[in-house]
């Protein structure tokens, strides 16, 4: 385990971390989904599963969400109520915040721009949401089930690293794209976007914890560890 002299937050310090942090977060999702040159792993495969089983996305992503809030309390043992609502909360603004952003991008005229400029664009989206991650996950005030997932797995069973974490995190939606592949014989929103997030998003959050705002240190693992 990391070792770590965390010191409590104030309120008006978690809030602001938290804010700049959700900004951030829905900015790059909202870079990534305009530039359309593949989504993250979740965001992927449930676009995988809208085309297999004919459901919309916002459904599929909240039954993501209540599946993933449910496999949270398992890992931990308890039902943390006031996490798991936390989990919900987070959700609202970020789902609006990324079709607000995404929508501004699209009036853009960002999709004219050379390939090679594009995917530059797309891999710095990409680093904005790990950054992010990195933050709202020391803040450990309110997470997006995904992340909070990937804190559990990271802190109770992977010492600490945040690489391995996220690998373990992300095994539900690549199983569930292999299976959408086997049945439906194509593949959705998948693309040097999604590749990099594979290989790399857990490394720039790793990364990050040492180095953007490194006085902020994770709180409340005691939850995690106990």
């Amino acid at each position: 385990m990391i070792q770590q002299k965390s010191i409590p937050l104030s309120r008006q310090a978690a809030v602001t971390y938290f804010i700049i942090s959700l900004l951030l977060n829905t900015f790059g999702n909202g870079l990534t989904v305009a530039l359309n040159l593949g989504s993250a792993l979740w965001t992927a495969s449930a676009v995988n599963l809208m085309h297999l089983i004919h459901l919309n996305l916002f459904t599929i992503l909240m039954l993501y969400g209540i599946l993933v809030v449910i496999a949270n309390a398992l890992l931990l043992e308890q039902l943390d109520w006031t996490r798991m609502v936390g989990n919900f909360i987070f959700m609202l603004p970020y789902s609006y915040l990324v079709g607000l952003f995404t929508h501004l991008l699209l009036q853009t005229p960002i999709n004219s721009l050379p390939l090679w400029l594009k995917v530059i664009l797309d891999l710095f989206g990409i680093s904005l949401v790990a950054i992010a991650i990195s933050i709202y996950q020391r803040v450990n005030w309110v997470l997006h089930p995904n992340d909070d997932l990937m804190q559990i797995i990271r802190f109770k069973f992977c010492h600490g690293r945040a690489a391995l974490a996220m690998w373990l995190s992300i095994v539900p939606p690549v199983v569930i794209m292999v299976f959408c592949w086997l049945l439906d014989h194509q593949l959705y929103a998948v693309n040097i976007g999604t590749l990099v997030a594979l290989f790399f998003q857990g490394a720039i959050i790793g990364w990050s914890d040492r180095h953007v705002f490194p006085a902020l240190k994770h709180q409340g693992l005691n939850k995690i560890e106990n």
